[in-house]
């Protein structure tokens, strides 16, 4: 039996990905390292979601209650950043990505220089679910995610999804570049990486 034609989409990534050199963060002392997935859900057309989770709302936490990734800091016995991601990713939801996806590769890595986020080093990696969607198990959130969602690609990068808008942080009102899906406001580091992203997958 011959195998099924790659989704086009995924294909594209492939192809983007195999010739990608993503930028490296510049490691002067000091510096923590994390790691993020963009998970992609391939759908029937030429399309395919996007998970994003709302990060629970906590003391302490610098990105409490923000649109973010799954993902999270290097643990020690992490063998690779890549580990991290997928690793964070099932502690977070539930998702298994060594089991149900692929990763394609690694974006350009992120680094914040501001005082009021910690020095950290975040790097992304593009991931796309390999089996049919009723084979992957529902999300279950952990107690430092309040609420998931999948967009769909093509909602998220029109121009109207493109904003300048106000966002509070801690004590201060920031303007900043965004994308708006729904309630939905995605700023930041997130913001970052998905305009990376948007340059690879059209």
């Amino acid at each position: 039996m011959n195998a099924a034609p790659p989704h086009p989409l995924v294909a594209r990534l492939a192809r983007a990905l195999a010739g990608y050199a993503p930028q490296r963060a510049e490691r002067d002392e000091p510096y923590l390292e994390a790691a993020v997935a963009l998970i992609v859900r391939p759908r029937e057309d030429d399309d395919a979601d996007l998970l994003f989770i709302r990060r629970a709302e906590r003391a302490g936490d610098p990105w409490s209650g923000q649109i973010g990734l799954p993902g999270g800091r290097r643990d020690p016995a992490d063998a690779s950043l890549e580990t991290t991601a997928l690793r964070e990713t099932s502690e977070e939801v539930g998702l298994d990505l060594c089991r149900h996806g692929r990763v394609l590769g690694a974006l350009d890595e992120i680094r914040p220089r501001t005082p009021v986020l910690p020095p950290i080093i975040v790097r992304p990696y593009l991931v796309v679910l390999e089996r049919p969607l009723d084979l992957v198990p529902d999300l279950v959130l952990s107690d430092e995610v309040a609420d998931v969602r999948w967009v769909r690609l093509r909602a998220l990068f029109v121009p109207g999804a493109r904003v300048s808008t106000i966002v509070a942080v801690r004590d201060l009102r920031l303007r900043v570049d965004a994308y708006q899906y729904e309630d939905f406001t995605i700023w930041g580091m997130t913001e970052r990486i998905l305009s990376n992203f948007d340059g690879l997958w059209r």
